[in-house]
């Protein structure tokens, strides 16, 4: 048998001193969850401000520690109910913050293993300034920390390069503000340029339009749930090109047109409201395609507008990911970019649908009976358990 991982023994650990056996979930509620159904755990990017003086490097990092403590490898899992050490991130989530602080600090030795934090190739040893850990009145919300972090340089000018391992989720790195802010989304194990002494780093504009291509796929795919089952209830409507073209359309110049207005900082909707409305929005076109959806059905100035007002949330809820990156100077150029990618990840989505499904079984006589309207059932189900947790849960 293979030598447990640090994490593993962190969990094993952490459950000995503070966790009894529960009952184990339902098989109806484990269906809901394997669908990403539990959005409030669901994993998000922690941000990382570096500063970097001519003997010192200091970092403020805002995170939700819990699955760091917990073990629960980021790279894996996009909600903390999927992964095996769930019953322990709830109930570190739920410890009070002087037991939290202690535990972080208990654990920092392990902890910081997963950090890589180099200048002129010397791994720099980070050690805890403070900690600081938000109340936690909403166990179902994600608690928020801050911890800064201070480790020595060598001597020299060779500057800092920082990231962490892949087990601890994506991560945006800031440094400096303003028009001089460089700021960069890492994923995967992914390193910051580097960032040098008392200056502020650069990266080139190649280099950042590559980057947030790839992050808006990967908003869609594999990570935007919601967005996949909203364009797979635009084409299950009609399998035929000019009424899935006619909607896809509609919806990509809407969210094209809020994610540009609410980034920029023209348009803002808390996500209290966009979050709900988004699947009442999936509810609304899976039901449709039900009631009208067809081999004959043709899309209506109705049908049209309702989905143009629909990806006018979608967007919304794609800039709220933006938002997060702290662009500073590369805001148009990233939020180009991330547009492109979202539009690849949803002709993906459809691509696949279409030869998945369409192609082999699209002209069958039973295909709306078996496969269109059960498909269409369940993401009306789906969308309308999202809809009443981000309501009332």
């Amino acid at each position: 048998m293979e030598a447990m991982s640090g994490a593993t023994m962190r969990a094993i650990s952490f459950i000995s001193r503070r966790v009894g056996l529960r009952a184990g979930l339902s098989s109806l509620l484990c269906v809901i969850v394997m669908f990403g159904a539990a959005n409030a755990h669901e994993l998000r990017p922690s941000v990382m401000d570096v500063e970097v003086t001519s003997d010192q490097v200091t970092i403020t990092l805002d995170a939700v520690l819990e699955p760091f403590l917990a073990g629960i490898d980021q790279s894996a899992v996009f909600d903390t109910n999927d992964a095996p050490q769930a019953v322990l991130h709830d109930t570190l989530r739920a410890s009070p913050p002087t037991d939290f602080t202690e535990d972080v600090h208990n654990e920092w030795d392990q902890i910081k293993q997963g950090f890589a934090v180099s200048s002129d190739g010397r791994v720099i040893d980070l050690n805890i300034v403070d900690i600081s850990v938000a109340d936690q009145p909403d166990l179902e919300l994600p608690r928020d920390s801050k911890l800064v972090l201070q480790g020595d340089l060598p001597k020299g000018d060779a500057p800092v390069v920082v990231g962490w391992g892949p087990e601890y989720g994506s991560l945006i790195v800031r440094q400096g503000e303003g028009d001089e802010e460089y700021s960069v989304l890492l994923s995967n194990g992914d390193q910051s340029a580097p960032l040098p002494r008392s200056e502020v780093a650069s990266e080139s504009t190649g280099q950042t339009f590559a980057r947030y291509i790839v992050s808006g796929f990967d908003h869609i795919i594999p990570k935007g749930l919601d967005h996949i089952l909203f364009v797979l209830g635009l084409f299950f409507f009609s399998l035929k090109w000019r009424p899935l073209l006619t909607q896809v359309t509609a919806f990509t110049v809407a969210h094209t047109v809020t994610l540009a207005l609410a980034t920029l900082g023209i348009v803002s909707l808390p996500g209290s409201v966009v979050e709900p409305l988004i699947a009442i929005s999936i509810v609304y076109v899976a039901v449709e395609n039900i009631l009208y959806g067809g081999p004959d059905a043709k899309i209506g100035i109705r049908r049209t507008a309702l989905v143009f007002g629909f990806g006018l949330l979608h967007g919304l809820g794609f800039a709220s990911v933006l938002e997060e990156f702290g662009l500073g100077s590369t805001l148009i150029t990233a939020l180009i970019a991330f547009n492109i990618g979202v539009e690849l990840g949803q002709l993906a989505v459809i691509a696949a649908a279409y030869i998945l499904l369409a192609v082999p079984f699209g002209r069958k006589p039973w295909f709306r009976s078996v496969v269109a309207i059960p498909v269409s059932v369940f993401i009306a189900i789906v969308g309308a358990w999202w809809a009443f947790e981000r309501i009332f849960l």
